[in-house]
C-alpha cells in the first residue's frame, strides 16, 4: 500500500496533475485487475453483497420514498439499452441514472445493508445500484460488473479511512460519488484522464451539509446515496464526451478541502493499493443484521442479554450507555435532538435514535425492520416511559477503540448501566454486533442467503429466490443477458398499484 499526503496547493502551484488525489483515485480504479485476478475472498465478499442489496431493496418496494423514486424512473424509458428496476415489470427499461436512483433509493431505505466506519461513516453497498445499471445499459457481462464492484469499495473504504466530513459537517455521499465514478471506470475500462475529470464533477455536486440525518430525519436520507450515483452516472457520461471539472477538486485553494474541510492548511494521507496489489477493502466492511443505524447493531444485541437480567421493566429507574464519540453525538442524547425522543417522529429518525432502539429492543428482544418502527409500536406508553429514561454518555475509551487502527479490534458498541428502583444497577457491554466479521456470529453466504430469504418472503416465491441466488453465486460468468438475474422476479403488479397511489409530479 502507498500513503498519498493531500494538502491544499495555490493555484500558482499549478499541481501537476498527476499528483492530484483525484488522478490517483482513477488511476487505482483503471488498473484494477481482470476478475480472474481479483482476490478470490474479495470475490466471495462481492457475490454477498450483491444477495444483501437485494435482499433490502425487495423489502422495501411498497415504501413510500422508494415507490415514489421508482414512479419517476418509470417515465424515463430507455429508446435503447436501458437498467432494470426492482419490483416493476422485466420488459421495462429505464435510461441508467434513472435506474440508479430508483435501485439505490430501494437498497438505502430501510438503513439495512452494509457499513464501513472508520475517520468517516459509509454504506459502500450504495455503489452498486449504479454500477449494474450501467452495466445493463452499456452491455457489459458479469465479470465487467464484478470488477467494477471491487474497485468502488476500494476507493470508497480508502477516502473513508483517510478524510473526515461528518466533523465539518459534510454528508458522507460526497465520498460515495468519487467512488463510485471509480467503479464505472474499472468497469466500462475507461481512460484514467476520463476518470479523473469525472471524480472532479461528481465530488464538486455531491457536496452536500449532514442536515439530511440531523434534527428531523426525512426520506432524504434514502434518497442521498441515490441521488450520488445518478450524479456519478451523469458526471461520467460528460466527461466520457470530454467535458471537464474543477481541478484541483480536493487541493485547490479555493476548492474541497480548503473551504469544506480543514482549510488552508489541511492535510491528509489517504492510503491506496500499488500497481497490481490485491483489491480488498471490501474485506473490511460489514453488513448488518438488523435496520437500523450501525452503531445502534451492538446495542440491540446487548439489550437482548441485558433484558434477562433486569426482570420487569417498569423497575427500571435509569438507562445510561456509555459510548463513543460517534454513538453519543449523531444517533444518542448528545445529538441535542428532541425528536430523538419524539414518538410521533419520522421513522428515519427513529433508526436515528439509540435511546428509541434500546428501549425497544429491551422490550421485545429483538428487532424487526417494519414492526419495530410502526407509529402504534412507539407510540406505546410503556415503550415511552421507558425511552425517556435511556441517555447517553461519551466515554473516552470507547472512542478511542471506535478509532482503533487494527480492525480487529475496533469497536462500535457501548456498556449499558441499569438503575433499578431499589438502586441495584446492572451492567453489561458489548464491543461489536453479533454479525459483525469479530463478533458472536459472523455473517458468512448462509447468513446473507437467510436474510435474503427473509426479507423477501412474500414477495418473491420459493423458485424466484432459487433463481436470484443461482445468478448472484455465478456473477463473475454472467453474460449480458444474465445480469437481470440479479433482480428477483416480484408480483410487478402489487408495485404499479402502490405507485398509481401517489401523487403526480413533473414528469
Amino acid at each position: 500500500m502507498i500513503d498519498h499526503q493531500v494538502r491544499v496547493h495555490p493555484s500558482a502551484d499549478r499541481l501537476p496533475r498527476k499528483e492530484q488525489l483525484a488522478w490517483k483515485l482513477a488511476a487505482v480504479a483503471t488498473g484494477t485487475q481482470e476478475a480472474a485476478e481479483l482476490d478470490p475472498q474479495a470475490v466471495t465478499m462481492t457475490v454477498n453483497r450483491v444477495i444483501d442489496n437485494a435482499s433490502v431493496a425487495v423489502a422495501s418496494l411498497l415504501r413510500r420514498p422508494v415507490a415514489v423514486a421508482r414512479a419517476q424512473a418509470r417515465t424515463h424509458s430507455a429508446r435503447s439499452g436501458g437498467s432494470h428496476v426492482f419490483g416493476t415489470d422485466p420488459a421495462l427499461r429505464v435510461s441508467p441514472e434513472w435506474a440508479a436512483w430508483a435501485n439505490g433509493t430501494a437498497v438505502r431505505e430501510l438503513d439495512f445493508h452494509d457499513t464501513y466506519l472508520a475517520a468517516d461513516y459509509s454504506h459502500p453497498g450504495d455503489n452498486v445500484p449504479p454500477l449494474l445499471a450501467v452495466a445493463q445499459h452499456t452491455g457489459r457481462t458479469g465479470a465487467d460488473l464484478l470488477r467494477g464492484i471491487v474497485a468502488a469499495y476500494e476507493i470508497h473504504v480508502a477516502l473513508v479511512k483517510g478524510i473526515c466530513l461528518h466533523a465539518h459537517r459534510i454528508d458522507h455521499v460526497a465520498h460515495l460519488s468519487a467512488a463510485t465514478v471509480c467503479g464505472l471506470g474499472a468497469m466500462l475500462r475507461l481512460p484514467t484522464e476520463t476518470v479523473y475529470q469525472a471524480v472532479g464533477q461528481a465530488v464538486h455536486t455531491t457536496t452536500a451539509t449532514r442536515q439530511s440525518r440531523k434534527g428531523e430525519i426525512s426520506s432524504w436520507k434514502a434518497y442521498a446515496p441515490a441521488f450520488a450515483g445518478k450524479a456519478a452516472i451523469e458526471a461520467v457520461d460528460r466527461a466520457m464526451r470530454g467535458e471537464g471539472s474543477p481541478s484541483p477538486i480536493y487541493e485547490g485553494e479555493d476548492g474541497f478541502l480548503a473551504w469544506m474541510l480543514d482549510g488552508p492548511q489541511a492535510s491528509y494521507t489517504v492510503t491506496l493499493p500499488e500497481p497490481g496489489e490485491a483489491r480488498r477493502a471490501i474485506l473490511d466492511t460489514y453488513t448488518k443484521e438488523h435496520s437500523a443505524e450501525y452503531q445502534a447493531q451492538a446495542v440491540i444485541d446487548l439489550a437482548r442479554r441485558l433484558r434477562e437480567k433486569t426482570g420487569p421493566l417498569e423497575r427500571v429507574r435509569s438507562v445510561v450507555l456509555h459510548t463513543s464519540h460517534h454513538t453519543h453525538h449523531v444517533i444518542g442524547s448528545g445529538a441535542d435532538d428532541p425528536q430523538k425522543y419524539d414518538p410521533h417522529a419520522s421513522r428515519e429518525t427513529l433508526d436515528h435514535s439509540v435511546p428509541y432502539i434500546l428501549a425497544v429492543a429491551l422490550e421485545d428482544g429483538g428487532w424487526h425492520h417494519e414492526r419495530s418502527y410502526a407509529p402504534e409500536r412507539a407510540r406505546r406508553s410503556e415503550t415511552v416511559a421507558l425511552w425517556q429514561k435511556i441517555t447517553t454518555v461519551e466515554d473516552p475509551e470507547w472512542t478511542r477503540r471506535y478509532h482503533d487502527p487494527d480492525p480487529a479490534r475496533r469497536a462500535f458498541g457501548g456498556r449499558a448501566a441499569i438503575t433499578l428502583d431499589d438502586g441495584t444497577v446492572i451492567e453489561d457491554e458489548l464491543a461489536v454486533a453479533d454479525a459483525h466479521p469479530a463478533g458472536a456470529r459472523p455473517f458468512g453466504r448462509e447468513g446473507y442467503t437467510g436474510k435474503f430469504r427473509t426479507l423477501t418472503e412474500g414477495f418473491v416465491v420459493p423458485s424466484a429466490q432459487n433463481a436470484f441466488l443461482d445468478a448472484a453465486r455465478h456473477l463473475a460468468g454472467l453474460d449480458t443477458a444474465g445480469l437481470a438475474g440479479l433482480f428477483p422476479e416480484v408480483d410487478h403488479t402489487a408495485a404499479a398499484a402502490f405507485d398509481a397511489t401517489l401523487p403526480k409530479g413533473l414528469f
